[in-house]
């Protein structure tokens, strides 16, 4: 009996191993786009990962033919959500300033561009993940679009060469 649940815990731990192999990666490039850190200095993207890894290990036994990888990102995005919302909320908390390419974006928005456009969730799943209308994740991720286009737009018009003038003639 001890062998057959060391030998059960063996095989888990592989499987687990091989999960965090492939899946790491990703969803720590997605937890640092959730929380606009750089990617070399990401230390709330690191944790919300080490959290949506562990939640998953212990739901590991019961996956039951569901996927593994959607539900560490539907634990790293909605503790991402919780977590920001709490900190948007409660007054003299000290925040960082995120760093990143998207931290001209509201949380919210950083959110669910992500999904949508990062990992490619639709409207209807990123809708229902974080409790929204569809409608309303629609003009959010447009918004937070948009909002994205125009700052790049910004710094290519600053950074532009000014034109030779023409000298008049004589």
């Amino acid at each position: 009996m001890r062998e057959r649940h060391a030998a059960r815990g063996a095989r888990r731990a592989r499987e687990f191993e091989a999960f965090v192999a492939g899946a790491a990666g990703r969803l720590l490039h997605a937890a640092t786009l959730f929380t606009a850190e750089a990617p070399d200095d990401n230390p709330h993207a690191r944790h919300l990962l080490t959290l949506s890894l562990a939640h998953t290990y212990a739901r590991w036994d019961r996956l039951r033919g569901d996927d593994p990888y959607d539900l560490a990102r539907q634990y790293l995005a909605t503790r991402f959500a919780r977590e920001s919302w709490h900190r948007h909320r409660l007054p003299g908390r000290a925040r960082p300033r995120p760093a990143g390419p998207l931290a001209v974006l509201s949380p919210l928005e950083r959110l669910i561009l992500v999904l949508r456009l990062y990992e490619g969730v639709a409207e209807e799943q990123a809708a229902a993940l974080l409790g929204l209308d569809r409608d309303r994740v629609r003009a959010v991720c447009d918004r937070a679009t948009a909002t994205l286009l125009r700052a790049a737009a910004r710094p290519a018009r600053a950074a532009a060469p000014e034109r030779p003038r023409a000298r008049a003639t004589s």
